[in-house]
């Protein structure tokens, strides 16, 4: 029985490291690049906004608050990310359904407000981005730019 359990224990940690190894992820350096196209995009704007990464796990990898952003901002940029990752779309798509009607929308926990987009690659979700500082479309148009200038759209 010994036996067993250890050669399990050996086979489960082999394949749960070489899946590790091969699961695409987000790390710093691409989250800084993207990071940069979204401040760079806000900057040619004259729009000052925070800038919110999650990682391929949910959590906060990168957060960047541009001079004179209004400080509410910081929590609303992280809420937009979270509610982009975890329900793997654009906060944008439930900003539309409420205008459209579905008003139980507001009762769940998400941010319904467009600026938020989750990150993926080779179709597996590694992290999403969350803008937050000027309206909800300028919101969007950031966080787009900024993943489409890092090559994520």
């Amino acid at each position: 029985m010994k036996n067993f359990v250890a050669t399990f224990l050996l086979c489960f940690t082999i394949c749960t490291l070489a899946y590790a190894q091969t699961q695409p992820y987000l790390n710093l350096e691409t989250a800084t690049k993207i990071a940069d196209a979204a401040q760079e995009k806000a900057i040619s704007e004259n729009w000052n906004v925070v800038i919110s990464i999650l990682d391929q796990g949910g959590n906060l990898i990168l957060l960047r608050r541009m001079d004179g952003t209004q400080i509410g901002s910081i929590e609303i940029a992280q809420l937009k990310a979270k509610t982009a990752f975890e329900f793997k779309r654009s906060t944008k798509i439930f900003e539309d359904m409420i205008k459209e009607g579905s008003v139980h929308l507001i009762t769940m926990p998400i941010t319904a407000v467009e600026g938020g987009l989750p990150i993926f690659k080779d179709d597996v979700i590694i992290g999403s981005i969350g803008i937050s500082g000027v309206t909800s479309a300028q919101d969007g148009i950031i966080a787009e730019t900024a993943l489409r200038v890092a090559g994520f759209m």
